[in-house]
């Protein structure tokens, strides 16, 4: 009854208010339904397609509302409501070309409509178009030097932009205008971090979790700078309440457990890099921290698997991958598999040269293997390496050496006779 009054009216405009007050009433099924009969007899009606496109939005079903937007900014190209619900539309579905392109034609058409500066201004940010964003955020900001969230839009894309300087000024003056702006104190302890501010940074967001205690991302920034500058016990602190709130990144997990390790903690900094590990299991430093905590905690074997995984890892980065080997070793004497911890040692060498590395492997043979003949010719590789050495501790270490090597020959020829 209802479409047949709508047809049975006069060539003025219909009403569609009975539509609208589905819509308001969120019965978007029926408006789907009305809208549908309407446009079998009407197929050129960019109204009833706006509010069919706005029916299928409500229910999510965004492909469909996409083809009616389209349809009825087509049918009425100068409607700028039908224009701009069609680019909001496709910035929505990440066809940012197609929208931009409609922004900028009602951008130039009304330069004061602050939505549609809104959303073009997000499009030339994801661009990395920051002249333009800023040139655009300045003609709203002209009309109002107190609007601190415009102020602080300037500041983010000259931060973007690499202006520190400009943008920590913006940001200052929105804490003026608003001593509790959030998101100011957090672009601001970024900028002083990376200035060597580190104090100032972590002062900023300690005011920022009295202002907001539930906003975990303050206390994970705070954290991360802690962290940084090797303040691992305040890290610990903030990490643990990130890692409480439910953020269980692999990140968190490694850096908390670390922190522990730091805090002479190893049980409990295992217990987090395990986790860490299970998440992502290609990570070095989780890696090389499982090695390092588990030689702590004497369990050498773990130690031992997670130093070998360290090697493989790391077998393109030679400076890297030589320290490991060494690490082996040390972890492998450490479990007294000697003959182990020299064939690690000797590996080092091929990525790095340790002069003091022979000094271990030279003292293995002597003293837990008995093998003098390789325990002379490696004091004596040590010796060749430093002769012109004119470090008189250096001259000293190398004399006692040499009388370590005068006694093994010694005993050589005692036991060959």
């Amino acid at each position: 009854m209802f479409i047949s009054s709508l047809q049975g009216q006069s060539l003025e405009k219909p009403d569609y208010s009975k539509i609208d007050m589905m819509l308001i009433r969120g019965e978007f099924n029926r408006v789907i339904d009305t809208c549908t009969m309407i446009l079998e007899k009407d197929t050129i009606n960019p109204e009833v397609y706006y509010k069919l496109g706005t029916a299928y939005q409500n229910i999510l079903s965004d492909d469909k509302s996409l083809e009616c937007f389209l349809k009825a900014a087509t049918l009425s190209p100068d409607n700028n409501t039908y224009n701009f619900t069609l680019a909001k539309s496709y910035f929505n579905k990440g066809k940012t070309e197609q929208s931009k392109e409609i922004l900028e034609r009602l951008c130039a058409s009304d330069s004061t409509n602050w939505p549609y500066a809104y959303y073009l201004t997000s499009i030339y940010m994801q661009e990395e178009n920051y002249e333009e964003s800023i040139k655009i955020y300045y003609r709203f900001y002209k009309k109002d030097y107190f609007n601190y969230l415009l102020t602080d839009k300037i500041g983010y894309a000259l931060l973007k932009k690499g202006d520190s300087e400009k943008a920590i000024d913006l940001f200052n003056k929105s804490l003026e205008i608003n001593s509790k702006d959030i998101n100011a104190i957090k672009n601001l302890a970024y900028l002083y971090a990376g200035k060597l501010g580190a104090d100032t940074a972590v002062k900023l967001l300690t005011k920022g979790i009295e202002i907001d205690p539930a906003d975990i991302d303050l206390y994970a920034r705070r954290a991360a700078i802690n962290y940084t500058v090797l303040n691992y016990k305040k890290a610990l602190v903030d990490y643990l309440k990130v890692l409480s709130s439910g953020d269980s990144s692999v990140l968190n997990l490694k850096r908390a457990g670390i922190s522990f390790a730091f805090n002479s903690k190893p049980e409990e900094a295992v217990t987090l890099l395990q986790k860490a590990y299970q998440k992502d299991s290609s990570d070095y430093e989780t890696v090389h921290n499982l090695a390092l905590n588990y030689r702590s905690l004497k369990e050498i074997k773990k130690s031992i698997y997670y130093y070998n995984r360290c090697v493989k890892m790391l077998s393109p980065e030679v400076n890297e991958l030589g320290l490991n080997y060494i690490l082996l070793g040390e972890a492998l004497k450490s479990g007294n598999q000697y003959t182990e911890a020299i064939n690690a040692y000797r590996k080092s060498q091929e990525f790095r040269s340790d002069n003091s590395v022979y000094m271990i492997i030279a003292n293995l043979y002597d003293e837990k293997l008995n093998e003098s003949a390789k325990a002379i010719h490696y004091y004596e590789l040590y010796l060749s390496r430093t002769k012109n050495s004119k470090d008189k501790h250096e001259t000293e270490y190398q004399e006692s050496i040499t009388k370590r090597i005068e006694s093994l020959k010694k005993q050589d020829k005692t036991n060959k006779k």
